[in-house]
């Protein structure tokens, strides 16, 4: 094993958090040089990357929420040769933690130090790196606008009294997405471009969706009126949504939205019209469980050209 040498980039409400302190204190017992320091405002997260590199640390570790890891992994991203990434998940989604099959214990999160790491794809858009997945449409804005405060209380469960919230403000959209060997236009009610599986507190929406295989997982429900009409009674039921998905797998995807048309990029809200989303694959050494979900077996996944 190499020198054991690590930076903890911590959210700076994470500051106070005893169970990530604990865990510094164990690793830091077992022999690891850890040093932790805290973001306060954006640009800080690229900022403590860059000094991380020049110090010498070999790894490094994003603590906080779905949009701090993102943040992390896109200033890493440019120099992915020279460190590898630990997540440490601590917000009220962990989204693409989850789904990676990463501990919310601090500790066992932290044990993947110790785990040899792997090369992932990122995707892109328009310059922007996200570690996750882009979403569109109802749900991405109800993502968006999910308070601070509720999440505290609720947790995950926040974004779901959200949406029951605003029932009355579904609606679907317009879109057109264009890739290699595919096309699709009309209304839709939800549109996910996955890197990772799920998104806006636990939803699903790319479930095939691994991170090593070049490329990405495109999904999106439709909107004929009578699903518009009857998706309160569908979601209730938990009934036969799952099957009224397109999906496609892709290198590339381009998409031109309609006014009306929400995205969020790893939960922020995204503008633009027409976008271009690509994967970029091997982008970012990160330590995920031997185990992962969201790394492929020995199958072959065909890619488009």
């Amino acid at each position: 094993m190499g020198e054991r040498k690590a930076l903890l980039i911590l959210h700076g409400k994470q500051a106070l958090n005893e169970d990530v302190r604990a865990a510094v204190v164990a690793k830091r017992e077992e022999g690891w040089d850890l040093a932790v320091r805290l973001t306060w405002e954006g640009g800080d997260a690229a900022r403590l990357v860059d000094e991380a590199l020049a110090a010498g640390y070999t790894q490094v570790i994003a603590g906080g929420g779905d949009g701090t890891l993102r943040d992390i992994a896109e200033a890493l991203a440019a120099h992915s040769s020279e460190a590898s990434l630990v997540l440490l998940p601590l917000g009220t989604a962990n989204d693409f933690a989850r789904a990676a099959g990463i501990s919310l214990e601090p500790a066992e999160a932290l044990a993947l130090l110790d785990s040899p790491p792997s090369a992932i794809d990122l995707g892109t858009v328009d310059g922007q790196v996200f570690l996750n997945m882009a979403t569109g449409g109802f749900g991405s804005n109800v993502t968006a606008n999910t308070s601070e405060d509720l999440k505290k209380i609720l947790g995950g469960a926040a974004y779901l009294f959200t949406g029951l919230s605003r029932f009355s403000e579904l609606h679907a959209a317009y879109g057109e997405l264009q890739g290699p060997d595919f096309h699709w236009s009309g209304e839709l009610l939800a549109l996910g471009i996955g890197n990772g599986r799920q998104a806006g507190g636990g939803r699903v929406l790319c479930p095939e969706a691994v991170v090593d295989d070049g490329l990405l997982d495109i999904s999106i429900l439709p909107a004929p009126q009578e699903i518009v009409g009857t998706l309160r009674n569908l979601l209730a039921e938990g009934f036969g949504i799952d099957n009224m998905f397109v999906r496609a797998r892709l290198p590339w995807v381009e998409i031109k939205v309609a006014e009306g048309l929400h995205i969020n990029l790893d939960g922020e809200p995204l503008e633009g019209e027409n976008l271009r989303f690509e994967a970029r694959p091997s982008a970012l050494r990160v330590h995920l469980p031997a185990n992962s979900p969201l790394l492929s077996s020995s199958t072959q996944v065909s890619r488009p050209d």
